[in-house]
C-alpha cells in the first residue's frame, strides 16, 4: 500500500491549480451524468461537545479509471489556538479489481483545494453582469478561504481588491500579510474590514469560510447582484437563504447535517427555493450571468467525489515520480491456490 504524507501532496499538487479544477469539474460532470455512488457523509460526533466532529465521506467515482475510497475528516477549531490546523483528514483509496486498500492519502490539502477549485469554478460559471470583477471579499481568514484566493486568481486573474475579515483582528492582519506575500503582485492590494458588515458590502463577489455552527449572517449587507461562495455552509440566516438564486453542489447531500440551506429546506417545507447545481452549470455551453438585482448563493455540501478526484491525481502524479512509501505485509498474504 502506499502512503503519501502532507509534504508529497503539496509538492504534487502545487503549482498545479488548472489540472485540480479540471479534475473537479470532470467529476461534477461525472456526478450530474450519475456516474458517481455517492451515499450520505457519516458524521462522528461527541457528548457535551457541539464544537468538534468528525466526518465519513465514502464515494465512487466513475471514468476510464474508476475510483473508490472514503475521507475521514477531522474538524477540531481549538487546535487553531494550540499552534495547528483546524482540520485533519486521510483518504483511502481501495482497488476495484480486489476491494483492498491500495493507498493511503493525507487528506487536509486535497480537501482544502477541491473546496476552493469549487468556489472558484462556481465563480467562473456564475459571472457578474455587465463586466469584469475587480474585487473579493473573504471572511473567516483561515486555510479555506487562502485557497480559496488561490483559485479564484486562477479563473478571475482580473481580482486586484481583496478584503478580507475574521473576529480575531490579529488573525485577519496575519492572514492580510500572507495574502499580500503570496499574492500581491499585479497591483494587487489587500485590507482588512472593520466588520462583516463592512466586507459584505464592499464587493459583488464574497467567500464565507468560517467555523460558525449557526446562522450570524442576513446578507443585507451585501449589494444586488452579488455571489456569496458560501463554503462554510452555517453562516446564512435562513431568510438570506430563501431571498437568494440558490446553486447547490447536491440538494439530497446540502439539506442535512443542520446546514443553512437543510434549515431553509425545514421552514419552507420544501427544496423549491434551490435552483441549479453546479453540474447543471458546467454543462451549458453559453456563460449565464447572475441576477443582477438579487444575492446569488453557491453552498456546496463538499462531495466525496471531489476528493476521489483529487486523490487519483495526486497519485498518478505519485507513481509517475517515483514518490511516496510502499508499506509492505499491511495486508494478509495471498493463500496457496490449488492447481487441480
Amino acid at each position: 500500500m502506499l502512503t503519501l504524507g502532507n509534504g508529497d501532496v503539496r509538492r504534487l499538487l502545487d503549482g498545479r491549480e488548472r489540472e485540480v479544477l479540471d479534475a473537479v469539474r470532470e467529476a461534477y460532470l461525472r456526478h450530474a451524468d450519475e456516474e458517481t455512488s455517492l451515499p450520505h457523509s457519516v458524521f462522528l460526533r461527541f457528548p457535551d461537545d457541539t464544537r468538534n466532529r468528525i466526518i465519513g465521506l465514502p464515494a465512487y467515482l466513475g471514468g476510464p479509471e474508476p475510483l473508490a475510497g472514503m475521507k475521514w475528516i477531522a474538524s477540531f477549531p481549538g487546535n487553531v489556538a494550540d499552534g495547528l490546523e483546524r482540520a485533519s483528514a486521510a483518504i483511502i483509496v481501495n482497488s476495484m479489481r480486489t476491494g483492498q486498500p491500495v493507498a493511503l492519502v493525507e487528506g487536509s490539502t486535497i480537501s482544502a483545494r477541491r473546496t476552493a477549485a469549487s468556489a472558484a469554478l462556481a465563480a467562473a460559471s456564475l459571472p457578474a453582469e455587465g463586466g469584469q470583477e475587480t474585487g473579493v471579499a473573504l471572511i473567516g481568514c483561515g486555510v479555506i478561504n487562502f485557497e480559496v484566493l488561490r483559485f479564484l486568481l486562477v479563473v478571475r486573474p482580473e481580482l486586484t481588491d481583496v478584503t478580507v475579515f475574521d473576529l480575531d483582528a490579529g488573525r485577519a492582519e496575519e492572514f492580510r500579510e500572507r495574502c499580500a506575500s503570496e499574492f500581491g503582485g499585479a497591483g494587487r492590494v489587500v485590507r482588512v474590514a472593520d466588520s462583516a458588515e463592512e466586507a459584505l458590502g464592499t464587493h459583488r463577489l464574497v467567500s464565507l469560510a468560517t467555523t460558525a455552527t449557526v446562522p450570524h449572517l442576513d446578507l443585507s449587507a451585501c449589494r444586488p447582484g452579488t455571489l456569496v461562495l458560501h463554503v462554510s455552509l452555517r453562516d446564512v440566516t435562513v431568510e438570506g437563504v430563501l431571498d437568494a438564486v440558490n446553486v447547490v453542489d447536491d440538494p439530497d447531500h446540502v439539506c442535512r447535517a443542520a446546514t443553512s440551506v437543510h434549515l431553509a429546506e425545514t421552514r419552507s417545507g420544501s427544496r423549491s427555493f434551490i435552483d441549479s447545481t453546479l453540474g447543471e452549470l458546467l454543462r451549458k455551453t453559453d456563460a449565464g450571468h447572475r441576477d443582477p438585482r438579487r444575492i446569488t448563493l453557491f453552498s456546496p455540501f463538499g462531495l466525496g467525489v471531489l476528493d476521489l478526484a483529487l486523490a487519483g491525481l495526486v497519485l498518478r502524479r505519485a507513481r509517475a515520480a517515483g514518490v511516496g512509501t510502499e508499506i509492505t505485509g499491511f495486508l494478509p498474504e495471498p493463500r496457496a491456490t490449488g492447481s487441480g
